[in-house]
């Protein structure tokens, strides 16, 4: 007669009470919002080293190296300044045009570089994102801050073109930090925006420059607020007045300039630029989260 075995019931975890002992989880399975934002916590460390890499590597051949950073947006203003402001004299009416100018080149600036970077966040390291595993956020986050660190230095050549100037110094200088810490918000939603549809069109790349030098027109870069007013009404000029950058870019303006004429209120446009750093960071945020797993695939 044949033995047989019996075999006692399996009474020990669970597969999944095991995965939770020792921390394991679904391959590919896209965290939630919150396991993703202290996975980014947790690389904190390798975003700033690789922002630091990404300064060191775009600037390191160069003989005047971080120079660059302040004579580009300077380069750009004195160009348009003999355009607009001599050649069509955009400056008729405008106390200070060269501060009012080069205050709009650099603001501007700032959110065009992080853009224009940002839509090659993912499709320009797909190398580095086979390769290791970490938060894909961290790439255009990496290209946000190493794009602050340059604010920060054109900013002290924009206080010295303002005070150079005849503007003088008082406390609402202080807003400038606000004022930048709520851009740098919107820049890296912008830039998790761009990066993602970047990913899944790599067209987009071409068409940033377009985009960003109508963008650039409908700023008040290059001319006074007041021509707005001239030539728009009712919800067009609403429209063109919500304009964030224009909205970041006058909140500096005020903040330097005496007898500077805004496009709304001060109280307006702090609302618009707090509003518009929330839309945009948390929005550009929370959208380049749920594409998450298919970064790098083919």
């Amino acid at each position: 007669m044949a033995q047989t075995t019996v075999v006692e019931p399996y009474s020990g975890p669970t597969p999944k009470e095991q995965a939770r002992k020792y921390g394991l989880s679904t391959a590919g399975r896209l965290p939630s919002l919150s396991e993703y934002t202290a996975q980014l916590w947790a690389y904190r460390h390798f975003i700033w080293e690789f922002a630091s890499a990404k300064v060191s590597a775009a600037l390191g051949n160069t003989r005047l190296g971080m120079i660059w950073q302040v004579l580009t947006p300077l380069f750009n203003a004195g160009v348009y300044y003999v355009i607009f402001g001599v050649l069509l004299n955009t400056k008729h009416g405008t106390d200070n045009f060269i501060a009012y100018l080069c205050a709009g080149v650099f603001i501007f600036g700032y959110t065009q570089t992080v853009v224009q970077t940002g839509v090659q966040a993912v499709s320009g390291n797909l190398g580095l994102i086979r390769a290791l595993h970490f938060p894909r956020a961290s790439l255009p986050i990496s290209i946000t801050l190493v794009e602050a660190r340059n604010m920060i230095a054109s900013m002290g050549v924009l206080i010295a073109i303002v005070l150079f100037t005849g503007e003088p110094i008082n406390w609402e200088w202080l807003l400038i930090v606000p004022a930048l810490l709520l851009q740098t918000i919107f820049n890296a939603g912008a830039a998790m925006l761009v990066s993602r549809l970047g990913a899944k069109v790599p067209d987009l790349r071409q068409l940033i420059p377009f985009i960003m030098r109508v963008w650039l027109y409908g700023s008040a870069v290059l001319y006074p607020v007041t021509k707005y007013t001239e030539h728009l009404h009712g919800w067009k000029l609403a429209v063109i007045e919500a304009n964030p950058i224009l909205v970041y870019i006058e909140l500096i303006r005020h903040a330097l300039m005496e007898n500077v004429e805004l496009a709304g209120s001060p109280t307006l446009l702090w609302i618009e630029a707090a509003v518009w750093a929330l839309v945009m960071g948390i929005g550009g945020y929370a959208y380049f989260w749920r594409g998450e797993k298919g970064y790098g695939r083919g």
